[in-house]
Formats: structure tokens, sequence, C-alpha cells
């Protein structure tokens, strides 16, 4: 089974997450984008959905810094801000796909299985 680092610091919107992800994969928490980075570095995450707004470090820095590392683990940038602007940016960041906020649970599957499959 594959693990996904859900980097979220709202609890409310992490829960969301695991219920979405808890059939199908497990499931690890980073609170800022710091930690997210500190987590990857350790080894075992198969992909990282990445709040874009964070405290400590933001999820743009957290994905650059990850992609500088591991340019071949998945990135899929989470955010409430749907703008074209935002989505260039994530993409800028290393960003391997996009969800908005609030995330619908078909998309999301969908996309974590074109990046890392079941």
């Amino acid at each position: 089974m594959k693990t996904i680092l859900i980097a979220e610091d709202n609890d409310s919107n992490y829960v969301l997450m695991t219920y979405i992800l808890k059939r199908f994969y497990r499931y690890q928490r980073a609170k800022d984008g710091q930690e997210a980075v500190d987590i990857v570095k350790k080894g075992g995450i198969d992909l990282v959905l990445m709040d874009l707004k964070m405290p400590v470090m933001d999820g743009l820095e957290a994905t650059r810094l990850i992609k500088e590392r591991f340019p071949e683990l998945p990135v899929v940038a989470l955010t409430a801000n749907a703008f074209d602007s935002d989505r260039q940016q994530a993409k800028e960041a290393g960003c391997d796909a996009f969800l908005p906020k609030p995330v619908i649970s078909a998309d999301c599957l969908a996309a974590i299985r074109t990046l890392v499959g079941e």
C-alpha cells in the first residue's frame, strides 16, 4: 500500500483528506511545510498532498525543496485559491497536479492514481 503525506495545517481539511484516502492508502501528516520537507527526507513517502498556505514554510517553498532533492516524488497542490496564477505558481514550484479546495473525493483519488497507481 502506498503512503501519502498530507501536508495540511487545518484539522478539518486533514480529516477530510484522511476520509478520502483511508480505504486505499496509508497516510502521514505534516502541519507545515518544514515538517513536510523533514518527513520526505526520512523516506517512505510515495506522494505529497501539499496545502499551499501553511505556517513556518508555505507549500510552494516546501515543494521546491522537495523537488530539488526528490524530483521524481509526485506533489499535488491543494489550495482554496483556484486562480490561474495560483496554478501557475504551483507548477513553477514543481507540483505535478493541482486540486482546488474543497477537494472532491473522486478528483483526488484520480489524481493520485494517475501519479502513483493504487
